[in-house]
């Protein structure tokens, strides 16, 4: 069988196969311009190495460089976009180059709000004036609003029954004296404060009076910061935390 060279294919080949042809071929030769004299001259130019610990330095991995900048973008880039914009014909092929930066996926995680679904804020009121002095060694200094009344507790923050007042002697009703006293003061620091709560003391503020009185049941016999527990205090009903009075009361300031 005579042999048969490639003039003779590229002859018997249909016009468009001939361009796509040459076309294959021009892409084959700027690739091979681009990875093996220009990227190598650029990179003596700049000083940095031709290679890293992935490879060598490529158009490619220049291409899916830029591909996950445009996904992590500030304004990004979806995985549709991205398929378009760099001529894929699926984007199982373009997931390749979408691939999520730390930074991004921290942010995802933080705009998801695990953690901050428990978090509660709270008003606190710091008298200045007794910091000053340097009386608030021993005296009350730092006052939470319980919506009811005051808990002077320093660590209210770690106190069981933050959610469900047992009015132990940290505790200043606001119809008090005390308390209007307080009140009056012109150099009250007012400030918020995030209280972290378990799910036990979450569902006594959303799921109603059911899981209010569980919650009370697990306290009755927890120590307060004074010492005596809620049964000793004898108290039959505790005082809940009024979260979301509070807020409103703050916000309308």
């Amino acid at each position: 069988m005579p042999a048969i060279n490639s003039h003779q294919v590229r002859h018997h080949l249909p016009r468009h196969r001939q361009c796509c042809t040459v076309g294959i071929a021009f892409l084959f030769l700027l690739f091979v311009y681009l990875n093996r004299i220009l990227i190598p001259v650029l990179c003596g130019k700049a000083g940095v190495p031709t290679a890293d610990a992935r490879g060598n330095i490529t158009s490619h991995r220049a291409r899916s460089t830029i591909a996950s900048q445009l996904f992590n973008a500030k304004e990004p880039m979806t995985l549709f976009d991205l398929q378009e914009w760099l001529g894929h014909a699926t984007p199982a092929a373009t997931q390749h180059y979408a691939k999520i930066t730390p930074t991004k996926l921290a942010k995802s995680y933080s705009d998801a709000g695990y953690f901050t679904r428990n978090l509660r804020a709270i008003e606190v009121l710091v008298d200045q004036e007794l910091v000053r002095n340097g009386r608030a060694a021993n005296e009350p200094w730092k006052f939470y609003d319980l919506g009811h009344g005051y808990c002077t507790y320093d660590f209210f923050d770690q106190c069981p029954h933050r959610m469900a007042c047992a009015k132990c002697s940290f505790y200043l009703p606001k119809d008090s004296t005390k308390a209007q006293l307080l009140e009056a003061k012109t150099n009250l620091l007012r400030l918020r404060q995030d209280i972290p709560l378990l799910n036990s003391e979450l569902s006594a503020v959303e799921d109603g009076l059911a899981a209010y009185e569980e919650l009370l049941s697990k306290l009755a016999d927890v120590p307060t910061p004074a010492g005596p527990t809620p049964r000793q205090l004898g108290r039959e009903h505790l005082v809940q935390l009024q979260v979301n009075e509070q807020s409103e009361r703050t916000e309308q300031r």
